[in-house]
């Protein structure tokens, strides 16, 4: 059953709602109202309290982000302001950036770089301390024409490890439903899309493996525009389309398993379970399966023998191996040379299910 808390500011004068910020590491909500006020909330006995709040009286906030270690956030006003401040409140650099209209803001997972949205649809890179480093080269909106908003950024962190070694995890999206989707801020080769439709969300899974694009569409033969969620790989192939009823889809959000989706639509928050495509077979009552690594760019394929386990008949969670012993042979060969085998392939993925023979005495495992 999902909890539904009010929170209102027992200091501030309300105001919509406009900006609102996880921070994951810390267990903080931030959120900024159309007044510009910044609230950050903590938890403390089942109960949220402000712990900090600041007006700059001066401008809108556009939006807001975290860190990857949630150290600190990145604060982006309307009118070019730009400040970054500590989880303790403190106030790190401060800076107005002449001349133009900011609306969005993200980190590079090692916190080095942040990415800036413009109002005319450039996005200009920094580094950590506010100094100007390139204007990022947008190939998605070639010949393209008229006017052009951003729709959203999203720089995956890294926090659980990369799907494949220099895979692409940046995504800047477009509302005319252009997007492009990096290896870093200079890539000269970035995966291009055109999802067809006027996007307002995006957000990668909690493992940078799943690209969530939603906003709305017009079908053939349909008298007005449809709500839908694309799912994208990394490197661009669809997935699978959600429709989700409503007038506006106006936000979304992974669960951290990244198992189920949420959505908000109007007044409404709908709820969608996610199905992975599990890569596991089954031989001679041992269990194969094959995971990544958060730690280090690999993957790793693990053999458990569930009959030697009472009470696990089943693997629950097939991402977490860390409950699960090795079995010590299959067909001959140890899981230990098997193991090594996959692993000394350089930039190797296990892009298919791992298959069992009829028998049940073998194993298959596509590179």
């Amino acid at each position: 059953m999902l909890k539904v808390l009010k929170l209102d500011s027992q200091e501030a004068e309300p105001g919509s709602v406009q900006v609102v910020r996880w921070n994951d590491q810390y267990q903080k909500l931030t959120t900024s109202d159309k007044y510009g006020l910044i609230i950050v909330w903590m938890m403390y006995k089942d109960q949220w309290f402000e712990e900090m709040i600041n007006n700059r009286n001066k401008s809108v906030v556009r939006d807001m982000c975290w860190n990857k270690e949630g150290q600190k956030i990145c604060i982006v006003y309307e009118d070019g302001a730009v400040i970054v401040g500590s989880v303790d409140g403190q106030r790190i650099w401060g800076k107005d950036l002449k001349g133009v209209n900011l609306t969005h803001v993200a980190w590079s997972p090692d916190s080095k770089l942040l990415v800036f949205g413009l109002t005319n649809g450039e996005v200009h890179i920094y580094d950590n301390m506010g100094i100007i480093v390139r204007k990022l080269e947008i190939y998605c909106l070639t010949n393209v024409t008229g006017a052009i908003h951003l729709a959203r950024i999203h720089w995956y962190s890294g926090r659980e490890g990369y799907v494949n070694p220099n895979c692409p995890c940046l995504a800047i999206c477009y509302e005319n439903g252009r997007c492009q989707i990096m290896r870093f801020e200079g890539d000269d080769e970035p995966v291009l899309l055109d999802t067809g439709m006027i996007v307002t969300v995006l957000n990668w899974n909690h493992m940078g493996s799943v690209l969530a694009i939603g906003g709305s569409q017009r079908y053939a033969g349909a008298d007005k525009n449809v709500n839908v969620v694309q799912f994208y790989t990394p490197y661009g192939e669809h997935l699978r389309t959600l429709k989700v009823p409503g007038q506006k889809l106006s936000s979304c959000s992974w669960e951290g398993g990244g198992l189920r989706i949420a959505m908000a639509v109007d007044s409404f928050i709908y709820f969608a379970n996610i199905r992975p495509d599990y890569k596991w077979g089954y031989c001679t009552n041992t269990v194969v399966y094959a995971f990544l690594k958060p730690e280090k760019a690999e993957h790793c394929v693990v053999f458990w023998n569930w009959s030697s386990e009472p009470g696990k008949e089943k693997a629950k969670g097939l991402a977490a191996p860390s409950s699960l012993s090795m079995n010590q042979t299959l067909d001959g060969h140890s899981d230990q040379m098997l193991k090594e085998m996959i692993n000394n392939r350089n930039k190797s993925v296990v892009r298919t299910p791992v298959l069992g023979n009829k028998e049940g005495q073998k194993i298959c495992i596509r590179i």
